[in-house]
């Protein structure tokens, strides 16, 4: 009886969980199944339909436990972020350089402020203004991405811009999310506490990126021979909720866990794998947040707040183009493409789903805030499409507009900000100076307070564990503390600045300050295990024998260093032809295409198709399987399967890859296997008695082939073409049933 009741306890609290995943995933697929035929981008489907299947509406069913759409929206944030993180990378953060960056921050920036001021004006609280202003800041990466594929015009020099500019967003509003956290827990701008968030964030960013790459490429490729697909996504996700767990304990969102995780992830060679893996799952949830997101929405609100909607949705539109624009054309991008820029990224997203619900979660934003984010999110994400679309046509009707002068004066921008690629020495040896100093001050002083909670608990009370303790740790952080100190950096640019005079203070002063740190570290470390005076003394033998063995210490650091740069440069090894970009001059770029199995050119030479003649491109390599042909010849042929790399203008690469489309033969949607049979036939035509198959020219006359004959009981399979036809052999035919029929009347 007792265990009856247990069950059928378990079976209540269970089954509104259920069905109100089941009303979620069967309004996300009506939304995917109509906005699909429609042509419209299925996140604002989802939105749409969330909100017409909220309990807000008596007409269609609606979910019973509101709490239980949170948890899955809750679930699919954390897997939208993860996926995103593999799509993120923080060496695509290095490559995308000053355009991307100064177009990033110019537009958060213009944001922020625009945001803050609108609130305030609106006549909204200090902390709703300061909410407001980040979430409008942030365009979408998810309907930005939909949207270029949808488009076709992921190819274009511009969608490289935009894509590094999402980058720089995506970490950005990482950034913000944690300082906004601060805020809200103190309720003011208090910069000693927004300081010592920032410590903290670069700290465990730092170690948690420097950790992940040492150990968790190691893991998947010793275990490259036991993983099959299943477990591979089994350890991804495991991976993925193990940082989500860690980024909470220690007082970050689990956004940010999942979000790092899959940027750590992204940099080993198995990240398209596991990217193509986790791609299912990351659209199950994100159709499952993004429905939540949706039935969130209390239509009341929306309609008494239908002015500020309006007002914001145009601020974002016009705002987020023109300060994207204008950033763009700072960092000395041309007219055209800074506007197809700026206007790419006039929408909001995901992201501001995300900080408008943190905002609910501190309970610090008023509750019309969220309801009104997503509203404006919809219409942007419904405006997004044209804008991409009408972005070509605007910057040409600018560039006929705006006076000579301002185009020429933008033009000779453009032109000398592109050449500008030199650093100075002194810039080189301070980035050097301060990653050294940073990196390895996170690593030492994280092994040490891992030690610290650790280690030192377990023998403490006893001297001689103390000192084991003490000593054990000192081992570890040893090579990193001997790089702190002594390992030379930007060797040669130091030497060209001590022959200068001027220079020569600073570069010894930068020496010493290394070593002090170094000194400081381990000082740090010996007055955690002993009391200050033995902390002393045991200071200088600890530098007396640190001293002693400079050498070993050194190998020791290479070896972790050369097993750190092999996980951390093993996927960009793999992909080496993806950074040739450097050999397109002026508005030209590389794009890779896939010649398709199905494809008329394929089988052709390059002389024979004419591509260049035709369409003004270049051809730089072909990759055919594991085989690279740089600048092929004229005479290379085209092979189904092959990737190649051409170098034209947006326009040219727009019109090859409609070239490729073209000569693509179509699959009939309709499968024709059944018009294929295997026919039994009874050979009495004397036309065919006597003769060969090959002669009898039936394969010809049929289509078909003869795959067995029956001969006085005995079976001959796949006969020869040479066997000679006799009276009432019996033919296995396979071929087109309609011509079998026709020609074998019987």
């Amino acid at each position: 009886m007792n265990t009856a009741e247990t069950v059928a306890n378990a079976s209540h609290h269970l089954q509104p969980l259920i069905s109100d995943l089941g009303l979620i995933l069967m309004t996300a697929a009506v939304a995917v199944l109509l906005f699909k035929k429609i042509k419209q981008p299925l996140v604002l489907g989802y939105l749409i339909a969330g909100f017409l299947a909220g309990n807000h509406f008596d007409f269609f069913p609606s979910v019973k436990d509101i709490k239980s759409v949170e948890v899955w929206a809750e679930i699919g944030v954390i897997f939208l972020l993860f996926s995103l993180g593999l799509e993120f990378s923080f060496k695509k953060l290095m490559k995308v350089g000053g355009t991307a960056s100064i177009t990033a921050v110019t537009q958060i920036i213009a944001m922020v402020a625009i945001g803050y001021l609108v609130g305030q004006w609106i006549g909204w609280k200090p902390m709703d203004s300061i909410f407001l202003g980040v979430i409008l800041s942030i365009s979408s990466t998810t309907i930005i991405l939909k949207t270029f594929d949808e488009l076709g015009v992921k190819t274009q020099k511009f969608a490289g811009i935009v894509i590094g500019s999402l980058i720089v967003q995506d970490i950005i509003a990482i950034l913000m999310m944690v300082l906004l956290s601060t805020i809200a827990v103190s309720q003011q701008f208090s910069g000693g506490e927004l300081l010592q968030s920032v410590f903290k964030l670069i700290f465990f960013l730092t170690i948690w990126f420097v950790g992940g790459i040492f150990f968790i490429p190691t893991l998947l490729k010793k275990a490259k021979s036991l993983l099959t697909d299943e477990m591979l996504l089994i350890i991804s996700l495991a991976l993925c909720l193990m940082m989500v767990i860690l980024a909470a304990n220690v007082g970050f969102s689990p956004a940010l866990g999942a979000f790092i995780m899959g940027s750590i992830i992204a940099e080993t060679t198995q990240a398209e794998h596991i990217e193509h893996l986790v791609k299912p799952v990351k659209d199950l949830f994100g159709a499952v947040f993004f429905v939540s997101v949706g039935m969130l929405i209390n239509p009341d609100t929306l309609s008494k707040y239908a002015l500020p909607v309006a007002i914001l949705t145009f601020v974002v539109i016009i705002g987020q183009s023109i300060s994207s624009t204008i950033g763009a054309l700072l960092s000395g991008q041309p007219l055209k493409q800074s506007v197809q820029t700026g206007m790419s990224l006039s929408q909001i997203g995901e992201f501001s789903f995300i900080i408008a619900t943190l905002g609910m979660t501190l309970n610090v934003t008023s509750d019309f805030l969220y309801p009104i984010v997503v509203a404006v999110s919809a219409v942007t994400t419904f405006t997004t499409p044209f804008m991409v679309k009408f972005a070509t046509p605007f910057s040409e009707y600018l560039e006929k507009k705006l006076p000579r002068k301002w185009t020429k004066k933008i033009e000779r921008y453009s032109a000398n900000a592109q050449s500008i690629k030199s650093v100075s020495n002194w810039q080189i040896v301070v980035r050097a100076f301060l990653t050294q100093v940073i990196i390895h001050s996170v690593i030492i002083v994280a092994i040490i307070l891992i030690s610290s909670k650790f280690i030192l608990p377990l023998v403490k009370g006893s001297q001689f564990g103390n000192t084991f303790g003490a000593l054990i740790t000192l081992i570890i952080i040893s090579p990193f503390l001997w790089a702190l100190s002594l390992r030379r950096v930007a060797v040669k640019e130091v030497a060209i600045l001590r022959e200068e005079r001027k220079y020569r203070g600073p570069v010894l002063m930068m020496i010493l300050l290394r070593m002090l740190l170094t000194l400081f570290y381990i000082g740090f470390l010996l007055n955690i295990f002993f009391s200050p005076i033995i902390a002393f003394i045991a200071l200088i033998a600890a530098v007396v024998v640190y001293f002693v063995f400079p050498k070993k210490l050194n190998a020791q650091y290479h070896k972790i260093e050369n097993h750190f740069l092999e996980n951390l440069n093993a996927r960009e090894i793999i992909k080496a032809k993806r950074s040739r970009s450097h050999l397109t001059p002026w508005d030209g770029h590389m794009t890779t295409f896939d010649i398709a199995a199905t494809s008329n050119i394929a089988g052709k030479t390059l002389d024979e198709l004419r591509i260049r003649e035709k369409m003004g491109i270049n051809i730089a390599f072909i990759k055919r399987g594991e085989i690279m042909i740089n600048i092929p010849n004229k005479n290379e042929r085209l092979f189904p399967g092959d990737e190649i790399c051409v170098i034209g203008t947006d326009n040219q690469v727009k019109e090859f890859k409609s070239y490729l489309h073209q000569n693509e033969i179509e699959i009939p949607e309709k499968a024709t296997e059944t018009d294929i049979i295997l026919k039994q036939l009874e050979l009495d035509e004397e036309e065919f008695i006597g003769k060969n198959i090959k002669d009898s020219q039936l394969r010809e006359k049929t289509k078909g082939l003869i795959v067995g004959i029956e001969r006085k009981g005995n079976r001959i399979l796949n006969p020869e073409s040479s066997l000679i036809l006799e009276k009432n052999d019996i033919l296995w035919v396979v071929g087109s049933k309609k011509l079998l029929t026709t020609f074998f009347k019987n």
